[in-house]
């Protein structure tokens, strides 16, 4: 009589053990279901290396308004070229960013007194936590022209790319502390491309770009696109495409 506890407890251990096994076969085969379903196969470590591969080999989508923006655009601006300004925006985008990886400012191909304090300001505080972003093997993918504003005497384009590269964050013993070596991020960034419409509605005229003045007596343009100068009268050979200046690079992070 003495050994029944024993047993009882031995027979419990088991049912428990058993419970346990059936458990688990039973979160094995809807781990395999799963995995089989989202994945295409039926081992889950190797479905979420495939989504993870996907991930990085899929290029972002752009919010593409050029169709129904450019005519606009070109209504305000007749010369503006818009090959020319997607150029310079891809430009811009690139070389922000390499200049961000290089820890150099002077990096930067082009952009107004705003963007390259941006880009000093964020130089800055890398540098001051001890990491450094990486950004290499940039490839732009596609590149539209999304908004186009007009507001407190200033004009504003923006254009949004889809890019792809390696990105990671190394500390001051060169650990990697975020991203990945192996595997590209996509993401996508708007571009911001501004031109001075109206210099008196602006506060800081040293801001963000700059206006146009008649080659003739010096007066400054005020209206959108002008060819001819509201003051004296001169016709005014075309700026245009130095009027603009871009002034923001900005990751479009998702919600």
């Amino acid at each position: 009589m003495k050994y029944i506890p024993v047993i009882v407890i031995l027979t419990l251990v088991l049912v428990i053990i058993i419970f346990i096994y059936l458990g688990f076969r039973k979160l094995r085969r809807k781990a395999r279901e799963f995995s089989r379903a989202a994945f295409g196969t039926e081992d889950l470590s190797r479905g979420v290396e495939k989504m993870r591969m996907e991930m990085a080999s899929t290029p972002k989508s752009v919010s593409a308004m050029t169709s129904l923006l450019l005519p606009k655009i070109v209504q305000d601006f007749p010369d503006f070229d818009y090959h020319e300004m997607k150029e310079r925006a891809d430009n811009v985008l690139v070389s922000y960013l390499r200049a961000v990886d290089a820890g150099n400012p002077g990096v930067l191909q082009e952009g107004s007194t705003e963007l390259k304090q941006q880009l000093e300001n964020q130089i800055a505080m890398s540098g001051h936590s001890g990491q450094r972003e990486h950004y290499e093997q940039m490839k732009i993918h596609r590149t539209e022209i999304n908004q186009y504003r007009k507001s407190e005497g200033r004009c504003i384009i923006t254009f949004q790319s889809a890019l792809e590269y390696f990105y990671y964050v190394t500390d001051e013993t060169g650990r990697v502390t975020d991203g990945s070596r192996e595997y590209k991020y996509q993401t996508k960034y708007n571009i911001d491309l501004i031109y001075i419409q109206d210099r008196n509605l602006v506060e800081n005229q040293k801001e963000v770009a700059m206006g146009i003045n008649c080659p003739n007596c010096g007066a400054p343009l005020t209206s959108l696109g002008a060819k001819i100068c509201e003051y004296c009268g001169s016709p005014v050979v075309e700026f245009n495409i130095h009027a603009w200046s871009f002034s923001e690079v900005k990751e479009v992070k998702k919600m």
